[in-house]
């Protein structure tokens, strides 16, 4: 017998992040004590309250049916609370979708939309989903750099003209993974007015709205004008620590909503409908838990920055987000020739940031989300062998 993958399979770009894996899997079977920055998936558990109402939910027979492929209508209710706190008006029952975990709806809203040959702007370096799931619906990829001298903003007018008549969807990310930059209002104006002028989707990866250092970030939907041109996708997997529950959401133009919806009930199913009573709980109860987060994270942003700093690298200082965003060593042609240094030699697991795309090549990503002991002894390690 013989098997061949399809295409669109084929011509996917290696997968930076299962090479990283390998050689973490290699390092533990020769006995090395490895401390894992490289996932961006917290090890602090979910908030016993929101672990409470999920048993509770559990136990009803209702929930143990098929759930709305769109969301138990509380549940939107919840979400569009969540937005009247940031002066945000949203219908429930059209401007709102439950989701799987964002990542669902974000590899999903390209078969909404896109036609095969159609343009889709993607961040680079990003979220790798961008770019997959437009190879996937059949899109061609046109890339906007992220660039440290513009604050890892994208810059519109180095967009050509004929590219951007063809885009049907943009994809913005902020706060941003891998670089922990924020994107102020004044760059959300201009991107509102770019996708107006040229009739494009803006999807908002939002996931990281709540993981800030100082002060909140703006959402998206704040903006005059942001549901006329698109939507923002959601997620209480960071906030509350909720990674493996899957649960998150998309809101804004109703239309937009709609063709997310219709893909969703050709390809899969809701949420659990537990998991959704969870997250009702998380949503509107105390925030106390989420605050304990920020400060966890501060600490050892403070930590890495410092230790990194002391050793001579170039830190990108980041707003937001649960990621230090820095430059390799110069002795290291590669990023991930200087991450499989540092796991050789210190037994840590960093990633490389052209797993981000080829803007990331030259970069470094550090996950915060290691217990705060293991971040001190993780840079500890660094320290000792990171000189440049």
């Amino acid at each position: 017998m013989n098997f061949n993958l399809a295409d669109r399979v084929k011509n996917l770009p290696p997968y930076l992040f299962a090479e990283l894996d390998r050689l973490k899997s290699e390092a533990l079977k020769r006995g090395v004590d490895v401390i894992d920055l490289g996932v961006g998936d917290p090890l602090d558990p979910t908030p016993p309250h929101i672990v409470e109402a999920m048993n509770k939910a559990t136990r009803k027979v209702e929930n143990h049916r098929y759930p709305s492929y769109v969301g138990m209508r509380t549940f939107r209710e919840a979400v569009a609370k969540y937005y009247e706190a940031r002066d945000v008006t949203l219908n429930p029952d059209n401007e709102i979708i439950a989701l799987i975990g964002s990542k669902e709806g974000i590899a999903h809203i390209h078969f909404a939309f896109v036609n095969p040959g159609d343009v889709v702007l993607v961040p680079s370096p990003g979220y790798p989903v961008f770019s997959s799931s437009t190879l996937f619906s059949g899109g061609r990829v046109v890339t906007m750099p992220l660039l440290e001298k513009n604050g890892f903003l994208p810059d519109f007018s180095k967009i050509k003209e004929e590219d951007a008549k063809l885009v049907k969807i943009m994809f913005l990310n902020y706060p941003n993974n891998p670089t922990g930059a924020v994107a102020p209002v004044e760059f959300y104006k201009e991107a509102i007015a770019f996708a107006k002028k040229y009739n494009i989707i803006l999807c908002h990866d939002a996931a990281y709205s709540e993981v800030y250092y100082d002060k909140r970030p703006v959402s998206f939907l704040e903006l005059e004008g942001a549901k006329e041109v698109g939507i923002e996708f959601g997620s209480l997997s960071k906030t509350y620590n909720m990674t493996g529950w899957r649960i998150g959401w998309a809101a804004g133009n109703a239309d937009v909503i709609f063709g997310l919806g219709k893909i969703k009930t050709n390809m899969d199913s809701g949420a659990f409908s537990a998991v959704q009573e969870a997250g009702i709980v998380a949503l509107t109860q105390s925030q106390d838990c989420v605050e304990e987060m920020r400060q966890s994270y501060r600490i050892k942003k403070d930590i890495v920055v410092k230790g990194l700093t002391e050793a001579g690298f170039h830190v990108y200082l980041p707003g937001a987000a649960f990621y230090i965003w820095f430059k390799k060593s110069e002795k290291f042609e590669t990023s991930k020739a200087f991450s499989k240094h540092v796991l050789d030699k210190a037994g840590v697991v960093i990633t490389p940031g052209n797993g981000f795309g080829e803007y990331g090549e030259g970069y470094m990503r550090i996950s915060l989300t290691a217990p705060l002991p293991r971040v001190k002894e993780a840079v500890k390690r660094l320290k000792s062998v990171l000189s440049i």
